[in-house]
């Protein structure tokens, strides 16, 4: 169903690194991703002007965590999010079966779940398995995982 799960913020040169960390840390243990803040992988990289970034990032690999991720998204979604990933279920789910989500990093800071349209975000790439490749199926899932 769910291959695996990629989890990805940017922490700018203005930010904390550890509050940003703490918004990714939210999601995997709310998920109930065990040690979850140690499978969070750092990068020390240079933003377009040369200031400094640290990206930050996790792969979930283990099926009980893909999915319980998935779950404890769609239950934390507000009726507006929902309604919001119906409509764009289409364009969300790409060529390669990878279903982009794009969550409020700060309120993922303050231990909210909430969909936006900004760039500053916490993005999930969710690969959806399919055998052969199926994009109706793959979109049969999705909306059965995430509503």
């Amino acid at each position: 169903m769910i291959h695996h799960i990629i989890l990805r913020v940017i922490a700018h040169a203005t930010e904390d690194v550890s509050r940003v960390r703490a918004a990714l840390d939210f999601f995997l243990s709310s998920a109930g991703v065990r040690e979850g803040s140690k499978l969070i992988e750092e990068l020390q990289a240079e933003g377009h002007h040369g200031n400094p970034i640290t990206i930050l990032s996790v792969q979930l690999k283990r099926k009980a965590d893909c999915l319980n991720f998935a779950s404890f998204v769609r239950e934390s979604f507000s009726e507006e999010d929902v309604a919001k990933l119906r409509e764009e279920m289409p364009e969300r789910l790409d060529d390669d079966q990878v279903f982009h989500l794009r969550f409020d990093k700060q309120a993922a800071y303050l231990q909210q779940v909430r969909l936006t349209d900004s760039s500053d975000t916490i993005t999930a790439k969710v690969k959806i398995e399919t055998y052969p490749k199926n994009r109706e199926k793959a979109g049969a899932i999705v909306e059965e995982l995430f509503g």
